[in-house]
């Protein structure tokens, strides 16, 4: 007897790359320059294209190797004191927290808006009164955007520093004629991919420059300063964004605009049938005061409660539908975390933490992919 072959997995996320045929042209220019890392002319021409986004000088922005290494370094060069207690979600990918932990601090975790899912200036002051922080990492959950003016305020108001990771949300966070400080992803699975790499964008006079630096080990290459060029002005590391890397965000940049409507609408339409299949049961996620989601990279809904999503993920498992609890689980909950970090009550963030699903989303999603994920919400 012949056994019926299994139906292949719907994965969660499939990168949406450049093809190689998208990618030679850039490749070739940098065979043509030899010039293959250490800020070569592919890094400076994505630099000066983000600068022109964000209608900045040069200066005020630099890539870097990946987000994560972003963060720590803008923790570095904010000259924190060592053990600074720094706010964060307790909501939120591991790399918010380790980030601030290898920049030799402390994670302060902090509850997160029940609609909106993020930390917001709210939060932040109620925090800030009960006990000392000393800097203020926030997060673009899901790539929902943050109100820049609001974070301002709150830093002028306290004089406490505040970064925006914002690792999935580029195209979606701008600094909205506000001061601020932002961390992007371009890793493959974000909305601009180029495998790997990040972004530091920051109005706070001599940070990105300094974060430039340490990305290069801490070595001065400026000759209009007091250090000789060559000398090591900072403890810093290897972060410097490759020109390979470089090749394929360009390559990623001419095709950005199609994707991101592409995905606006495909998460819109999938997210009415979700809900007509699942009797109008599931809550999303709200959007705050910093505007829309422009380009959604990832499905998360609500369940009403922490049984109605084990039974989803057993469902979804049998029908060989790939799931993740996002975040999962707390920060708080993890034992490399958990002699390392402060904690304050977390109402909010735990019940999310309880009913949070993640489906299967991305561009080339096929119908037959589609029904399966909405039959199994519909049983």
């Amino acid at each position: 007897m012949t056994m019926a072959p299994e139906l292949p997995w719907v994965p969660l996320l499939v990168p949406n790359m450049p093809s190689p045929q998208e990618l030679l042209p850039w490749l070739e220019r940098m065979h043509a320059a030899q010039h293959y890392s250490n800020f070569g002319p592919l890094v400076r021409e994505l630099e000066v294209v983000f600068a022109q986004q964000f209608e900045m000088p040069h200066e005020h922005l630099t890539t870097v190797a990946n987000a994560t290494q972003g963060l720590e370094l803008v923790l570095q060069a904010l000259n924190l004191p060592t053990g600074a207690h720094v706010l964060v979600p307790a909501l939120t990918f591991v790399a918010t927290a380790t980030a601030v932990v290898r920049a030799g601090h402390v994670p302060v975790l902090a509850d997160v808006d029940a609609q909106t899912w993020m930390l917001t200036p709210k939060i932040a002051r109620a925090a800030c009164e009960r006990m000392r922080i000393d800097a203020v990492m926030s997060v673009t959950t899901f790539g929902m955007p943050h109100d820049m003016s609001a974070w301002q305020q709150f830093e002028r108001d306290t004089g406490l520093p505040v970064v925006i990771d914002a690792a999935a949300a580029y195209g979606s966070q701008w600094l909205q004629g506000a001061e601020g400080t932002l961390v992007f992803s371009l890793h493959t699975t974000k909305s601009l991919p180029a495998g790997e790499g990040g972004l530091v964008v920051s109005t706070r006079p001599g940070l990105a420059a300094k974060v430039r630096q340490l990305s290069n080990f801490g070595i001065n290459l400026d000759p209009d300063v007091d250090t000789l060029v060559g000398t090591l002005a900072g403890l810093g590391t290897n972060a410097k964004m490759s020109e390979y890397h470089a090749a394929i965000g360009l390559a990623s940049l001419e095709k950005w605009e199609l994707h991101a409507c592409d995905r606006r609408e495909f998460l819109t339409g999938l997210m009415h049938d979700l809900e007509q299949a699942s009797g109008y049961s599931l809550t999303w996620q709200a959007q705050g005061a910093g505007g829309p989601l422009m380009a959604p990279t990832l499905l998360c809904m609500r369940l009403p409660d922490a049984e109605a999503r084990a039974a989803l993920e057993q469902a979804c498992q049998q029908a060989r539908i790939m799931t993740r609890r996002w975040y999962q689980p707390l920060l708080q909950h993890m034992n490399v975390l958990q002699q390392r970090c402060l904690v304050l009550d977390t109402p909010d963030a735990q019940s999310l933490g309880q009913t949070l699903l993640g489906l299967p989303f991305f561009l080339g999603m096929t119908q037959q992919q589609r029904h399966r994920v909405l039959s199994v919400i519909a049983s």
